[in-house]
């Protein structure tokens, strides 16, 4: 069931901003790593760095998930939805 605001959530969330963000980092990293495959084939570094920063975003959005963020939460903070 969604949320009565999803479209404001969708908006404004940071989990979705972040998860939005890994979505691009996910689909770059394979076109990066064709068209850089001279160097970067060579680099352990470069290819740990791309997946270290995938972890830390997906980290971070599951955070982001469960905080409150006033401006889309509103009056609901703190009651169960059957009362909001």
């Amino acid at each position: 069931m969604l949320v009565h605001n999803w479209r404001e959530v969708l908006k404004r969330a940071w989990s979705v901003r972040l998860l939005a963000f890994l979505l691009f980092i996910i689909a770059v990293e394979p076109v990066y790593l064709f068209f850089a495959a001279e160097w970067v084939a060579k680099s352990f570094y470069v290819r740990l760095g791309m997946s270290a920063l995938t972890g830390i975003i997906a980290a971070a959005a599951l955070v982001a998930r469960f905080f409150v963020q006033q401006k889309l939460s509103g009056d609901l903070n703190g009651k169960p939805p059957s009362e909001g």
